[in-house]
């Protein structure tokens, strides 16, 4: 880890209000230290931690990322109704769900046009909109 990256991932937490412990910088610094979006799993990052040398263990990372989430670091896109992925990037956009690598990427936020939503039932609003779109390759890329 360079220190740049936890120089990034200290100010991330920082910013957020986040008491910056040693995991949590740790995997802060995996992924917000290049300055790029990510979309992980909590396994994938624990994968990653792991690799890097960090003695982490899975139950860690998914209370470290569910931290980040309530303290508005991060967003939780549910596929599936089962699998997580996790996203750095904070503003409303659409992903693209790749069913064969089972990765989530950002879809283009400008080229999705929803014209009208469905009125909520009397006693509830609508707090958000996810967007997944689903993709099977056709072909080899």
């Amino acid at each position: 880890m360079t220190p740049k990256a936890i120089e990034r991932g200290t100010e991330w937490l920082s910013d957020a209000g986040l008491r910056p412990t040693r995991q949590r910088v740790s995997l802060a610094a995996y992924l917000v230290g290049d300055g790029k979006d990510r979309h992980v799993t909590a396994e994938s990052l624990f994968e990653a931690a792991r690799a890097s040398g960090e003695q982490v263990s899975l139950a860690t990372v998914y209370n470290t990322l569910r931290a980040f989430c309530d303290a508005g670091l991060m967003q939780e896109v549910t596929v599936d109704g089962s699998k997580s992925y996790f996203d750095t990037r904070m503003d409303d956009h659409p992903h693209f769900y790749w069913e064969d690598s089972a990765t989530l990427t950002d879809a283009p936020a400008q080229q999705l046009k929803i014209s009208q939503l469905p009125e909520a039932p009397e006693g509830a609003e609508i707090s958000k909109v996810d967007v997944v779109i689903r993709l099977r390759r056709t072909q080899a890329i």
